[in-house]
């Protein structure tokens, strides 16, 4: 028998109970649907996830704390000095590593303005490797990266970068701190409306650098000239200090400390680093770098990638919940395709019989009843996934099709997705239902298998069945 006659014989089969195929489709339909969706929310829940943990920071950045007494394997102190610095470089998919220091151990202002009229708490400086800057995926507004070559101990100039924002750090002294006049902030205007410009023009207006030791009499102060090589591109997901900070050469940061120190007589030096930032090449090996920096030493860690694992598996374990639930489904379609293809064979007895008589192969029945099931699983997965896309439009629009019928409100989802963080609103930014392709191609396959499966057990009853008896059979 042609290929061509067992698909025409299969469709006619199919169109001769049009009823009872319909109401097995109505299975697959369902159990497909069901599927799809559940998956479908799941992949949106991750998406939201990601995009939320990415606006709190880098997900492929890792965070290492020099913070207490940190012991090696073989029992001495480890310090999350220059050395460590230059081992977690070596790590496989280390894209850069940086320590982050900021100058909470100095005294002193930075001013501008005629007579420093402008001035700023130092704590806005922060100190940065130059060469991580780029590799860690900070960007320029304008003008140039820092160059590598520290400032020496006698430069009169140091080499800074500034956010866009910086200038509005700066307050008029000759103002009372009490007076509202002494601050300007980003969005303030006047009378008119007109937006005020910051005190202090970071592209032209000279500032200064000073740390200050003692008082009166005994006061001592060194200055540099602040040469700015650049504006940052704002990021307050990487730092607030891309918005509003000056940045510095971690060499020049260290340059300062040790001025400071031999102006007030210090000794102490730090031997390790509060914060280093590492950056990873990819999202994927941010868990393998930081087991790596553990095997190092160095276990106080964090990075977003473990906030995501925790929400990515509160949302597997939910989908895997309904998506059990929707398999129910599907075995109850298959065991309906099943029931459907066992009355076809009772009825087609006659038939059968008649075949084989005239010599038609056992395998061109096989193949018949097998055409038929996965004809019904992949006719049922086609119609299942059309009906989770209009699932899917309807609940990432609900919103706007609640107002249209005069309701407000959205659909909360996190709860049942395991999420527990957002309220997802189908009028808002985020998806409730994410549907790629794949995931419909992948339903159908799925639902064509279901009803291939499905058929087997009948196929197999039909081919066993004898000629003569059939033949004979009403």
């Amino acid at each position: 028998m042609k290929i061509s006659d067992e698909i025409s014989l299969s469709a006619r089969n199919l169109l001769r109970r049009k009823g009872r195929t319909a109401l097995t489709l109505v299975g697959v339909v369902i159990g497909t649907c069901m599927v799809v969706l559940m998956i479908s929310l799941g992949i949106a829940q991750t998406k939201t996830n990601e995009e939320m943990l990415q606006s709190w920071g880098d997900l492929t950045q890792v965070q290492i704390y020099g913070y207490g007494t940190m012991v090696g394997s073989d029992g001495k102190p480890l310090y999350l000095d220059d050395a460590a610095i230059a081992n977690i470089k070596q790590i496989p998919h280390v894209a850069a590593a940086t320590p982050y220091a900021q100058a909470y151990n100095l005294e002193g202002t930075i001013t501008a303005g005629r007579n420093d009229r402008y001035t700023m708490e130092i704590y806005n400086l922060i100190g940065i490797d130059p060469t991580a800057l780029e590799p860690m995926g900070f960007a320029l507004q304008s003008g140039s990266w820092l160059t590598n070559t520290p400032a020496s101990e006698k430069a009169a100039k140091l080499q800074i970068l500034v956010g866009g924002s910086t200038g509005y750090e700066f307050q008029d002294s000759r103002k009372s701190p009490n007076s509202p006049k002494r601050y300007r902030w980003q969005g303030q205007t006047d009378a008119n409306g007109k937006e005020l410009p910051p005190f202090v023009d970071i592209d032209k207006d000279k500032m200064t650098l000073t740390i200050r030791t003692g008082e009166g009499s005994t006061e001592k102060t060194r200055s540099w000239e602040l040469e700015v090589v650049g504006v940052l591109e704002p990021d307050g997901a990487k730092g607030y200090w891309t918005q509003s900070g000056i940045v510095l050469r971690i060499q020049d940061m260290k340059m300062l400390q040790k001025v400071y120190n031999d102006m007030t007589k210090t000794k102490t030096e730090e031997k390790s680093y509060e914060q280093v930032y590492v950056k990873v090449d990819d999202l994927k090996n941010v868990t393998d770098v930081e087991t790596a920096i553990h095997e190092l030493g160095f276990t106080n860690t964090y990075s977003m990638n473990q906030q995501r694992e925790e929400m990515q598996q509160q949302v597997i374990k939910s989908q895997m919940i309904f998506g059990g639930i929707a398999a129910v489904s599907l075995f109850v379609a298959a065991i309906n395709i099943i029931n459907t293809m066992t009355m076809a064979i009772y009825e087609r007895t006659r038939e059968i019989g008649v075949m084989k008589v005239l010599g038609c192969e056992l395998g061109s029945i096989r193949t018949m009843f097998l055409l038929e099931s996965s004809t019904i699983g992949f006719i049922g997965g086609l119609i299942g996934v059309a009906f989770s896309l209009l699932a899917s439009f309807v609940l990432n629009n609900l919103s706007t099709i609640l107002a249209a019928f005069g309701q407000g409100g959205g659909l909360d989802l996190s709860g049942m997705m395991g999420g527990g963080y957002y309220y997802m609103d189908g009028g808002g930014s985020a998806a409730i239902s994410i549907i790629p392709p794949w995931l419909m191609l992948a339903a159908l396959v799925f639902a064509t298998l279901v009803g291939l499966v499905a058929g087997i057990l009948p196929a197999n009853k039909a081919v066993r069945i004898s000629a003569l008896e059939a033949i004979r059979h009403d």
